[in-house]
């Protein structure tokens, strides 16, 4: 059961009692704002003398405080000159040295298929920005260099930088221009290697004026497609029931390769491989099979010396890549007469007059198991 209680404004019977009324009632309110400021004040008081407080501490810690409440002055530095395309600049042809720029409005006037084919590539978004940043920089001429003598005479071979067998351009011309921009990191080595030596320039890998790749602006689909342009019997090891996962699509040649030119030296592939990504070609393949490494406390000197003594690193019809299959890999070296077997036959194999384990199965590795090395203070024939 509720009970609402009834309040009755209180009657004021008279003029007088009125004014009273509200004579109280204005001085109850000026009390309770004269009230609210004081406290107000009293609250922003100890604030400000807090925040003095920690002005005081601040100055009195090493400069070595790292509080992120003080933050250091800002001092405006200007900006370093912007890196890559805003560098770029109207290449050098030595066969129109009097050539002028003309500007890419002016090749596009002739060239709208190539242009339109440029637009979606990685040079020609870098340029452009570069360009509307600074209208100094050029476009189509920061590769083709200056276009004023092409232009009065486009049938005429080498008053414009091309980059096709039959253009008229030398190939040191082509890979210097290229190099402008591009030299350094994996490029260093591009002078006296394989591919130099061997008269390639940059257009017969990469194609900058289209998007075929997905990545390196290759003249392929892919970088493996590019090489296998060249490279056609490697291409075909691959298709080895061993072989590495280069078809699956697990890694690319790049991976081990560096086509740009190496530290490696090609005249004993048993010990540096040609145009490897590392010095030797144990450290490539270090990369990916670390467990192989070591240190053995009883090391396999043909492992120490080089991969490729057993294995073959395209692909191969033997398991693990092997060269040949085993045991006659390791009677390359080992003579049989540790054991009572010969050499492999096929009387020595499970189905022959005189069946050796040596010879079926795992072979040598049903013994040796840790043929890289071994750890184990009795594996001295890597038995463990």
């Amino acid at each position: 059961m509720t009970i609402r209680a009834r309040l009755k404004k209180p009657a004021l019977a008279t003029e007088e009692g009125q004014i009273g009324f509200w004579r109280v009632s204005l001085a109850c309110l000026t009390a309770v704002c004269s009230l609210t400021i004081s406290v107000g004040s009293a609250q922003e008081a100890p604030s400000g003398q807090s925040q003095q407080n920690l002005d005081q501490i601040y100055q009195s810690l090493p400069h070595t405080d790292l509080s992120s409440d003080r933050l250091a002055p800002v001092v405006h530095v200007p900006p370093p000159p912007a890196p890559g395309f805003a560098r770029a600049h109207v290449a050098d042809n030595p066969l129109a040295p009097d050539a002028k720029p003309i500007g890419e409005k002016t090749c596009i006037a002739c060239h709208q298929l190539e242009a339109s084919h440029f637009t979606h590539t990685l040079h020609a978004l870098g340029l452009h920005v570069a360009n509307r940043s600074d209208p100094r920089i050029p476009v189509c001429e920061a590769c083709h260099g200056p276009g004023s003598q092409h232009a009065r005479n486009p049938q005429a071979k080498g008053l414009i930088i091309g980059y096709t067998k039959n253009s008229g351009t030398t190939i040191e011309v082509q890979t210097k221009t290229c190099l402008t921009c591009h030299a350094g990191g994996p490029r260093d080595h591009w002078v006296n290697s394989v591919h130099q030596l061997n008269g390639l320039s940059c257009s017969d890998c990469h194609n900058p004026m289209s998007k075929f790749s997905t990545e390196g602006l290759m003249a392929k689909a892919s970088i493996n497609d590019t090489c296998a342009q060249c490279h056609t019997d490697v291409r075909q090891q691959f298709n080895r029931r061993s072989h590495m996962p280069l078809p699956e699509g697990q890694m690319s040649c790049d991976d081990c390769h560096n086509p740009h030119g190496a530290l490696t030296n090609n005249g004993n592939p048993l010990l540096n491989g040609p145009l490897l990504k590392t010095n030797t070609v144990n450290e490539t393949c270090y990369q990916c099979h670390a467990e192989k490494r070591g240190p053995w406390l009883w090391e396999h000197p043909p492992v120490r010396e080089s991969c490729l003594t057993c294995h073959s690193p395209h692909g191969s019809n033997q398991a693990s890549l092997l060269v040949a299959p085993v045991p006659v890999l390791c009677q390359q070296c080992h003579a049989a007469n540790d054991h009572s077997g010969a050499l492999q036959t096929r009387q020595n194999t499970g189905t022959g007059a005189n069946p050796e384990a040596q010879a079926m199965g795992r072979a040598c590795l049903t013994c040796h198991a840790n043929i890289h090395g071994s750890n184990a203070p009795s594996g001295p024939r890597f038995h463990q």
